[in-house]
């Protein structure tokens, strides 16, 4: 019995210096927090971010999936990860549909005759070649016109009229959304012949936004636009005095053959964990009528830098994986399919992050981990400290291209941006290079490397 006795002991002891060994081991590595200071340092010198973001805006411009810049685009890509020296680099083909825009015009017949500046919503089907005219018909809101009766908009143009409201969290896409994203298919079931929203956006230029917007099977499908915010403040006006207002509209796109656009991808190999991967990229694609430049040049530029400046540094124990995906702004074509072709490494997917926010400051730092690996997220919140960066409470998502890794299982962290200036020019032909803040991208590039380089070195896992 007492030999039992202290076996028993003898056993907890051994046991409970196991897990205060592995405790113990779980701590991020000095080291590895002094490097990851030194490397926030060195990014905020660093214009590499700068230079990637300017070569892609300018040597390919606008990257509408399926087109010839597209393929341009991809080949820009492979080129520019071989050139900085990535270990691995290779691409992977995603079948997507091909949607062109071709005409776009709109404006008032009566009671007031005046042009309209509108940009037509990607996927939108066409007028008739000479356009259409009806009357408009007024909602304020989505749910303003799907909680309308059956019929109400039969033979009309339907306008939504909200008005996305300016947040540095960027949470009013989230209220203002969804008039672009399923506004064609509600107006439809009503017996509407045409959409006309107020941009999603937050600017007061005469720069529609355009942004995809979908169909439902066994919906009719009906041209959709958007108007600029001064054109729909003027339409706005036009409908107070409370007299019929017709509007002449006219869309013409053309629907191609699906095509094979590619994710592209680059890998620093680990020097301990090859087969872990710290996952991290932007969207390669943009819409075709600016460059690019926040809506995603900035977020290739900034990861793509980010893991060559650890590179640099010391070769990474982890994997470090830079994804440049395909097709995102015509429906996540790319990140859909990254999550099917890479479902059977899931677990070695360490953990993810996507830089789709623009070029705006880092302001605060999501998470979707374990608790027992929530210390090494403050270990990043504490080196990220200097550059203005504290804790969100949201959960990180993935945002939209490794939103369906994370929804299978992937843990992530956010950084999130200030979306203030973001909206003004998302999805216009203002998003152009000028818009770059070259200290808001070398502080973005900051706080990347302190979340990459603890994320590749920390020897646990965060899920």
């Amino acid at each position: 019995m007492k030999k039992q006795f202290w076996t028993s002991i003898l056993g907890l002891a051994l046991a409970t210096l196991s897990l205060s060994s592995n405790a113990v081991s779980q701590e991020v590595p000095e080291l590895t927090l002094q490097q990851a200071e030194q490397l926030r340092e060195q990014a905020l010198e660093s214009t590499l971010a700068l230079d990637i973001t300017a070569s892609l805006t300018t040597e390919v411009g606008a990257r509408l999936p399926g087109t010839d810049a597209d393929k341009k685009a991809v080949e820009w890509g492979m080129a520019k990860l071989q050139s900085l020296g990535f270990d691995k680099v290779w691409k992977e083909p995603v079948s997507i549909p091909v949607w062109l825009r071709l005409h776009e015009s709109a404006e008032v017949i009566a009671p007031f005759p005046q042009n309209l500046i509108i940009s037509a919503l990607g996927g939108s089907v066409s007028t008739p070649k000479n356009g259409l005219e009806a009357e408009i018909i007024h909602f304020d809101s989505i749910e303003a016109l799907e909680s309308s009766a059956d019929g109400s908009a039969n033979n009309k143009i339907v306008y939504i009229s909200k008005r996305m409201e300016k947040h540095s969290s960027g949470r009013g896409y989230g209220d203002a959304g969804p008039a672009r994203f399923r506004g064609a298919a509600s107006a439809a079931k009503k017996g509407a012949i045409g959409l006309v929203i107020r941009s999603i956006g937050t600017d007061s230029q005469r720069s529609p936004h355009t942004g995809v917007t979908s169909y439902e099977d066994g919906v009719t499908k009906i041209p959709a636009a958007a108007l600029s915010n001064p054109d729909a403040d003027q339409l706005d006006r036009i409908l107070a005095h409370n007299k019929t207002t017709t509007m002449r509209l006219n869309i013409q796109t053309e629907v191609l053959p699906d095509a094979t656009t590619y994710n592209v991808i680059g890998e620093i190999t680990g020097s301990e964990r090859p087969d872990e991967i710290v996952a991290i990229g932007g969207h390669l694609d943009s819409w075709d009528q600016g460059t690019g430049a926040v809506d995603d040049a900035s977020g290739i530029g900034i990861t793509v830098a980010a893991a060559k400046l650890i590179a640099q540094q010391q070769r990474p124990k982890r994997t470090i994986r830079v994804v440049m995906f395909g097709a995102e702004e015509i429906g996540v074509f790319g990140g859909k399919q990254y999550a099917l072709d890479h479902a059977d490494e899931l677990a070695k997917h360490i953990i993810g992050a996507e830089s789709d926010g623009g070029a705006g400051k880092v302001l605060a730092l999501s998470s979707s981990v374990s608790h027992e690996s929530l210390h090494v997220v403050d270990e990043m919140l504490k080196l990220m400290a200097p550059l203005g960066v504290v804790r969100s409470s949201a959960k990180a998502t993935g945002s939209a291209d490794f939103g369906p890794m994370v929804r299978a299982g992937m843990p992530a962290v956010g950084l999130v941006q200030d979306f203030t200036p973001y909206f003004d020019i998302h999805h216009t032909p203002d998003d152009t290079f000028d818009k770059i803040v070259p200290e808001e991208l070398a502080q973005n590039v900051a706080a990347w490397v302190i979340f990459v380089k603890l994320a590749a070195d920390w020897p646990g896992r965060f899920n």
